[in-house]
């Protein structure tokens, strides 16, 4: 999904709009859409909080290491 697609769903999540059932739709959306296994955490439980832009490029810089 393109970088700016991205930026208006991570907006629309952040905005908390709409039903359980839509945001929950748009989660699970963005969750396959990006390779950072905890993107809900850049949302919600970043200090200081993340701008959606912010939230987006760095699901993107995440890079998963081998152990």
């Amino acid at each position: 999904m393109p970088r700016d697609d991205l930026i208006r769903l991570v907006e629309v999540v952040m905005a908390g709009d709409g039903s359980e059932a839509g945001h929950d739709a748009l989660v699970e959306v963005l969750e396959r859409s990006v390779r950072h296994p905890r993107v809900l955490d850049l949302i919600y439980h970043s200090d200081p909080p993340l701008t959606a832009e912010e939230v987006v490029d760095a699901a993107f810089s995440y890079q998963p290491f081998a152990l």
